[in-house]
């Protein structure tokens, strides 16, 4: 008894564990996490782990010493806003299975979880900003103005040979164009066609993903505060960002 439990202590001592997961969270939405244990135990490895955390597990049959292994699972944070891991709960019933035994992995983790999206009505506001029609972008595209001229590679639309350059420089020439984006779009909590705070937060979600996936520019109305249209990923992260902490401050 006392060598199997030297021996079951041992098994979960020298573990370091941290949570990998995508950049994108949304409350009460199933995501895939992965969870790397690592054993800092130069001569022993760790047998039959099982690692608890927010109502799922992870289990490992062997992490050799000084050695990592991963392993996935669902689980779904419930709130937006900022969420804290401060550790999980390793459990082993090595060595011979008379006892379970358990620790405490620390782990620092912050991070933002979103309004779950649902789907609504737009209360966008197409008149805020500039005027109707199509706007140049940054990028390239093939209904836009000519950005610049660069020799043909094979792949690119007959349509877009300038044959008069091609004939005065004997080599295909092709027009690069900028791309349109879509009018660009406000979304004004206040006319959200949603009940309370919360519905109108998830409604504005899914039409920041769904308008911007669209390639229309969003901007965001919060009361009194507005952020500018913009069509980039690190723009859309950040109107997600401002819908999961309204009102958290």
């Amino acid at each position: 008894m006392a060598v199997s439990g030297v021996l079951g202590w041992l098994n979960i001592h020298g573990l370091d564990a941290g949570l990998a997961y995508p950049e994108e969270l949304y409350s009460g939405v199933s995501t895939l996490f992965t969870l790397r244990l690592t054993n800092r135990k130069r001569l022993l490895p760790s047998f039959l782990l099982r690692i608890h955390w927010n109502g799922a597990t992870a289990d490992f049959q062997l992490v050799d010493r000084n050695g990592t292994a991963t392993s996935s699972f669902m689980t779904a944070l419930t709130g937006r806003g900022i969420h804290t891991v401060e550790g999980v709960t390793v459990c082993s019933p090595f060595p011979i299975n008379f006892f379970v035994r358990c620790r405490t992995l620390p782990i620092d983790l912050r991070t933002v979880v979103f309004p779950v999206p649902l789907g609504c009505k737009s209360g966008a506001d197409s008149r805020t900003h500039g005027k109707s029609g199509s706007l140049s972008a940054q990028g390239e595209g093939y209904e836009g103005e000519i950005h610049r001229i660069v020799a043909y590679s094979g792949g690119d639309p007959l349509k877009m040979i300038h044959w008069r350059l091609s004939a005065r420089h004997d080599e295909l020439k092709v027009k690069k164009l900028t791309a349109t984006a879509s009018e660009p779009l406000v979304i004004d909590i206040d006319r959200l066609p949603a009940g309370n705070l919360e519905e109108k937060l998830s409604c504005a979600t899914y039409l920041v993903n769904r308008l911007m996936r669209e390639g229309r520019p969003v901007g965001l109305k919060l009361r009194r505060r507005l952020l500018k249209p913009s069509d980039s990923r690190g723009h859309r992260l950040r109107l997600l960002t401002e819908l999961a902490m309204y009102g958290k401050d």
